[in-house]
C-alpha cells in the first residue's frame, strides 16, 4: 500500500507515453496489473461510499417533504418555532386564522400569537412542555386587527438524537365560534331559568 502512496505523489513522462505515475524506483504503466487493480478498488469504495451517502439522505427528504405536506395541509393552524423563541414557519391555516400573511409572522417571538395578559398562562404551559414533552391549554390569540380569538393550543417538544431541545410545535384550533354558542346557550338557560 505505500508503494502504491508514494506512487501517487509524482506524474512523469516517458518516451513511449506509457508511464503515468513514479516515485523512485518503482514504477506504475497502464500496463501494470497493480494500477487496474488499485484504481478498480479505489472506485469501488467511493461507489459504495456515494451511494450509502445518497441512500442516507434520500429517505430523510422525503419523510421531511410528506411533514411538510402534512402541516402546510392540516386544518388547524401550525407554527414551528426554534429553541430560541422565534417563530420559524407558520401554515395557511395559522396564517388566516391570524389574518396576517405567513411571512409576516417569521422572525417573530412567539408569544407576539397570543393576548399579552395570557403570557404567564403561556409561560407556565412552556415550562410543563419541557418537563412533560407536550401541553395543552386554551387561550387567545391576538389577530391582525386588533380581535381576539379563542383557541385549543397543543405544545409538542421536539429534541434532536443528543436530546438536546431545538424547538417545539404550536398547534392552535380556532374555538371562537364554539365558544361562543356556549356563552349564548348559558344566557339563554340562564334567563329561561330566572323567568
Amino acid at each position: 500500500m505505500q508503494r502504491y502512496a508514494r506512487a501517487l505523489i509524482g506524474i512523469g513522462d516517458s518516451a513511449d507515453g506509457m508511464t503515468v505515475l513514479e516515485a523512485g524506483v518503482d514504477k506504475l504503466t497502464f500496463q501494470s496489473p497493480e494500477l487496474w487493480v488499485y484504481t478498480l478498488g479505489l472506485s469501488t469504495l467511493l461507489g459504495i461510499a456515494f451511494r450509502r451517502e445518497r441512500l442516507k439522505h434520500i429517505p430523510l427528504s422525503d419523510e421531511l417533504y410528506s411533514k411538510s405536506v402534512a402541516i402546510d395541509h392540516v386544518q388547524s393552524g401550525v407554527a414551528w418555532i426554534r429553541s430560541d423563541g422565534l417563530v420559524r414557519t407558520v401554515n395557511e391555516s395559522l396564517a388566516s386564522l391570524l389574518s396576517f400573511a405567513p411571512r409576516e409572522l417569521n422572525g417573530r417571538t412567539w408569544y407576539e400569537l397570543f393576548e399579552p395578559g395570557e403570557r404567564s398562562a403561556l409561560e407556565e404551559a412552556y415550562s410543563r412542555m419541557l418537563l412533560i414533552g407536550k401541553t395543552s391549554l386554551q387561550t387567545r390569540v391576538k389577530r391582525a386587527d386588533g380581535t381576539l380569538a379563542e383557541v385549543d393550543v397543543l405544545m409538542v417538544a421536539v429534541h434532536d438524537h443528543k436530546s438536546r431541545l431545538i424547538g417545539h410545535y404550536c398547534m392552535l384550533a380556532d374555538r371562537s365560534r364554539e365558544r361562543s354558542l356556549e356563552r349564548q346557550l348559558r344566557q339563554a338557560n340562564g334567563s329561561r331559568l330566572e323567568a
